[in-house]
């Protein structure tokens, strides 16, 4: 029986966007055409994939209002933010700058008697399995160098942004990419895991939640295929006795409460020395409460709702079992009347929290940070690794050198110091623990999406 994929918009309740899941055999078809393509796209010059993916990001830009009206209806992002351009464009053009040099052999030797060398190819066709909260940004992360590396690729986008991936194929289509060199799919649960299972694919990269990388394991257990899997996080920051307080305020708490806190690198935890706890906490209650919740239509909204009712309310039960352990929530319902107890809901601001509570150790992925007073850098060290985590961790000084040495011993995959929640295309997006495996941009980036191939050739002379 056909199934319907349908996306829910969090807006008013309605299905916005419904489509058809391929049936095995049209699956099947797609990789097929895929890899018959493959070939031809990996024989062009590197620098004409790079202007005809260039090209397709570039002609993004031309549906950019159509784009971030969809983004509002499909998960709720408010308008007055304007969709991902400038990250799509930063990447795309840092990835396209170095993928010369990325990609070039690495020479062993060149000599009379031996060429000697490791080139970069292909793995053939890569799967892209993209999740909605940001649908554009995190599909670009591989879709870009996939491309340029002469892979084809398949993309399967979120049902709740199951539209992106549409606008995707008809920007790179239009750009020259070869319609089945990218093409997007609508597949479900069984269906991709069929695929997966089919040996499929060279190379998957999967980005969502640590039960989603789970089934992608399981499904291609026994194929050998490459995996990248970018996963949960749930990040700390650590404000250091010498921060600047009002800056690292303003920073971690626009990291917990952007995009109403659904971001895999969001700021979930924060750990304060107790020099500047009082003042921290004020602050960031006052920040908190400066937010307008409503419709993502609305000009002056700045908190949209949450992308569907049941994240919601995985942020609600976590928030009300820490308060019934005695957490103390410091933002009053009086103050976001339009909580509507489903998609609408209020930022959070919790303390007298410990790690005994879910909100300070799982997942939240919503409007909601807790945040705690230590003593020292070891106390602090100890409660951000005390989670199965490792995406990023935010260290606020005005000292360098104590950051570096302090990141050094956390287990995370990135260390910023006074910033947070930005993808920087130049270092490699990775993590540990349960955030997953593998890494996207910067040279691994390309790593990821090719194979090492050795050449030992003896030369023999007449």
């Amino acid at each position: 029986m056909t199934r319907m994929i349908q996306c829910v918009s969090p807006v008013d309740g309605r299905v916005y966007a419904e489509r058809e899941a391929l049936a095995p055999e049209a699956a099947a078809a797609v990789v097929a055409r895929a890899k018959a393509a493959q070939t031809g796209w990996a024989a062009l010059p590197l620098d004409e994939r790079i202007a005809r993916v260039s090209a397709g990001v570039a002609a993004l830009d031309g549906m950019k209002e159509q784009v971030v009206e969809e983004l509002a209806w499909q998960m709720g992002r408010p308008v007055r933010f304007g969709g991902e351009f400038g990250g799509v464009h930063e990447r795309t053009a840092y990835m396209s700058g170095i993928a010369a040099e990325s990609l070039a052999p690495m020479i062993v030797e060149s000599s009379d008697q031996y060429d000697r060398r490791i080139e970069r190819e292909p793995q053939g066709v890569v799967f892209v399995i993209a999740p909605w909260n940001y649908p554009y940004l995190t599909a670009i992360n591989t879709i870009v160098p996939a491309l340029i590396a002469g892979n084809s690729v398949m993309l399967k986008h979120a049902s709740q942004t199951i539209l992106v991936g549409e606008r995707l194929a008809e920007a790179l289509h239009a750009g020259g990419v070869p319609e089945d060199v990218f093409q997007n799919v609508v597949l479900d649960h069984a269906g991709t895991e069929a695929l997966i299972a089919a040996r499929s694919f060279g190379f998957i990269n999967f980005t969502g939640s640590v039960p989603g990388g789970k089934a992608i394991e399981r499904a291609a257990a026994g194929t050998f295929t490459a995996l990248g899997l970018e996963l949960g996080g749930k990040d700390p920051g650590y404000v250091m006795e010498d921060a600047d307080v009002d800056w690292a305020v303003d920073v971690l708490m626009d990291g917990a409460m952007y995009n109403a806190g659904q971001c895999c690198c969001g700021i979930e935890r924060i750990y304060v020395h107790r020099k500047h706890y009082d003042s921290f906490v004020e602050k960031a209650a006052a920040w908190a409460n400066g937010l307008r919740l409503g419709n993502p239509f609305e000009p002056e909204t700045t908190l949209g709702p949450m992308a569907h009712a049941r994240f919601a309310r995985t942020v609600r039960e976590q928030t009300g079992e820490a308060i019934a352990a005695g957490a103390v929530p410091l933002i009053e319902k009086q103050n976001f009347p339009q909580d509507d107890g489903g998609t609408y809901l209020m930022p959070q601001v919790l303390v007298n929290v410990d790690h005994s509570m879910r909100v300070m150790r799982e997942e939240s992925f919503g409007p909601v940070v807790g945040i705690m007073p230590v003593r020292d850098d070891e106390e602090a060290l100890a409660l951000m690794n005390d989670c199965d985590f490792g995406l990023t961790a935010s260290l606020w000084t005005a000292d360098p050198e104590r950051a570096l040495a302090l990141g050094r011993r956390i287990e995370t995959g990135t260390v910023y110091l006074n910033r947070a929640d930005y993808l920087d295309p130049a270092i490699c997006w990775t993590g540990c623990k349960d955030t997953g495996r593998g890494g996207s941009l910067s040279v691994l980036g390309y790593h990821a999406v090719t194979r090492p191939r050795s050449y030992h050739l003896r030369k023999v002379k007449a």
